[in-house]
């Protein structure tokens, strides 16, 4: 199958997922409390309804959006805290989804109900607490989604990473952390005093963001970087050409060799580590594959160590490419790997850890977004698909699923009118003061959400365009 194709399969799944959580927990905590969820819908319908369905009355597809009046609006005998007076659907224009709650001030704008006398079923009939719950039902939903997937995933095949200090040849750097005064081979070893175990987002984002990181530097020497203010800019502009902010360096310890190829021809085994050309030390397969490059249809002499002993080869054919014939070992096979597993009452903890750390991580990195630098790094469903792997992994798609569930949760919270956390933001107020803002305020304050995140959309996803079709 495609690349592309399941990159878009992946996000398209993920996405669904997480916006069908999202909704629910809105919806559980309506009925809770006696609230009526007039419609529970996937993705948005404007003008087009792929399907709907309102229990025991209907089922209609690919109908007009607007055609319908609201789901059981008039009829007075329906039981509005049952979950049959709710129309469930789902929408054509894949942007989010929608829990459209009677007697509050929402995407709908219905504002003519909102002037007619408050009924008892109704959102903005119930004491602010309960109103409070119900609009951060979504945002808990997801986090818990997250705490759900991390704890299956540790269970179901644990934790397995190779530490910085296991990493006996440290890690290479982008342009950007060079400037920084990051060396290649260095090993991380705490961002702002706070210990860096392994390569993963929350030690990444620990360092992108610390003031100060201290590494491990020719394996002895104890060495503290201070980070330059623009060190975010520095490592986004090397991002935006494909280069990682720090990989492990992987030395050239030959896992396969191909045959009538250099390799074969030179003597070379599965297991060799090459660790010279022409006498000029390569650690790395990056400076190995660099050093090649220079002898492109020529011969080389190759130093490696074979069990533990030093050895040299000479007049080794490199072909027209500058390849040798070899394949890698993989990481996992070359350094100590730590796999911790754990059973079922452990996992629990560890994903509460795990969703936590992460968001927290995030929550610190949102600092980065109200910068110019920031806001250039910003991303659209581009950027999002992206991160998905070409090929179908369930491991990574559920990890990234987490990942991408705790970053809802978060941006959804945030004191932004017609997100969740503005009408959260005004119902704190309401509790604070024991006064509701005016119907006429709330519906202003709507409509000034609305605008602005349509903005942030199409800025987010003008940069995508921007990176991924200009630059």
């Amino acid at each position: 199958m495609n690349p592309t194709l399941i990159k878009i399969i992946e996000f398209f799944l993920s996405l669904g997922l997480l916006v069908m959580i999202h909704e629910f927990g809105h919806y559980c905590f309506s009925r809770l409390f006696g609230v009526w969820v007039e419609k529970f819908y996937l993705f948005f319908n404007p003008w087009l309804t792929i399907a709907k369905w309102k229990p025991g009355k209907y089922v209609k597809w690919f109908s007009h959006g607007n055609e319908m009046a609201v789901a059981g609006e008039n009829d007075q005998s329906e039981n509005k805290q049952s979950w049959r007076a709710t129309e469930y659907g789902i929408g054509w224009l894949p942007l989010g989804g929608y829990c459209s709650i009677a007697g509050m001030v929402d995407e709908s704008m219905n504002t003519e109900a909102m002037k007619q006398p408050a009924k008892a079923w109704e959102f903005r009939s119930k004491p602010a607490w309960q109103r409070l719950l119900i609009m951060l039902g979504g945002v808990l939903f997801n986090f818990l989604l997250a705490i759900i997937i991390y704890s299956c995933i540790v269970y179901a095949v644990g934790e397995q990473y190779i530490k910085f200090t296991d990493a006996t040849e440290g890690m290479e750097y982008c342009d950007g952390a060079h400037k920084a005064g990051f060396v290649d081979g260095d090993i991380p070893l705490s961002a702002d005093g706070h210990q860096l175990d392994y390569l993963n987002y929350d030690a990444v984002n620990a360092m992108l963001i610390a003031n100060e990181v201290t590494v491990l530097r020719n394996h002895k020497d104890t060495v503290t970087i201070t980070l330059p203010k623009n060190f975010i800019s520095m490592i986004q502009k090397d991002a935006e050409d494909k280069e990682s902010f720090m990989t492990y360096r992987i030395p050239v310890v030959i896992g396969q060799i191909q045959p009538r190829m250099g390799a074969e021809k030179a003597g070379l085994k599965e297991g060799d580590h090459l660790i010279g050309v022409n006498g000029v030390p390569t650690p790395s397969h990056s400076l190995f594959t660099q050093e090649l490059a220079k002898h492109k249809g020529g011969t080389v002499s190759l130093d490696y160590l074979r069990d533990g002993k030093k050895m040299t080869v000479t007049g080794v054919p490199i072909d027209n490419s500058g390849m040798l014939g070899i394949s890698l070992a993989p990481g996992v096979d070359i350094f100590h790997t730590t796999l911790k597993h754990y059973n079922l009452l452990q996992s629990i903890p560890r994903g509460i850890q795990m969703g936590w750390n992460q968001l927290v991580s995030y929550t610190k990195s949102l600092k980065i977004l109200f910068t110019p630098d920031g806001a250039k790094s910003l991303g659209g469903f581009g950027t999002i698909g992206s991160i998905f792997p070409p090929t179908w992994d369930w491991l990574a798609f559920w990890e990234l699923t987490a990942f991408i569930s705790v970053v809802l949760a978060v941006m959804n919270v945030l004191p932004i009118p017609a997100l969740d956390g503005g009408h959260v933001m005004f119902l704190l107020y309401e509790i604070i003061t024991r006064r509701k803002p005016s119907l006429e305020f709330m519906e202003k304050a709507q409509y000034v959400g609305m605008v602005l995140l349509i903005a942030l959309l199409l800025f987010a996803n003008g940069n995508d365009i921007y990176r991924f079709f200009i630059k």
